[in-house]
């Protein structure tokens, strides 16, 4: 997939609606294959114990590491992710940066790190994408 402009990426990752309308995720930057997206937290992506839930970081880990392999590749799906939890956020955004760690012709390795906006090194995800034919 390529886009002539951000705008027309948001519009079209706009589609990820879990993403984007649950979460409240945007796409604040991509280059080079590397996709920077973020969210503002509140009391629904936090669990019992006031702390953000693992699922809420997943997902935008998850969200950046599809516009990051799909955009500039045929179209993809991931097939394996691995994600460890660093530390508890301590901000109220959190900031998800992914970026290809080699990208071959039909399989992809992701390395996506998620921060929140102190700088608190939240997650890191490792994941692999499997790129399908363009149809």
């Amino acid at each position: 997939m390529d886009f002539d402009s951000l705008d027309e990426m948001r519009s079209y990752f706009a589609q990820d609606q879990f993403a984007t309308k649950c979460l409240g995720a945007v796409i604040d930057e991509y280059e080079d294959g590397r996709a920077v997206v973020s969210m503002t937290l509140d009391d629904r992506h936090h669990n019992a114990q006031g702390f953000v839930m693992g699922g809420v970081i997943f997902s935008l880990a998850d969200f950046a590491l599809a516009v990051s392999s799909n955009v500039g590749n045929p179209p993809g799906c991931s097939v394996n992710h691995s994600i460890n939890i660093m530390n508890r956020t301590k901000g109220d955004r959190l900031i998800a940066t992914a970026a290809p760690d080699k990208n071959g012709k039909t399989l992809g390795f992701y390395l996506v790190d998620v921060h929140d906006e102190l700088g608190t090194h939240v997650a890191r995800m490792t994941a692999t994408i499997f790129h399908t034919a363009e149809s």
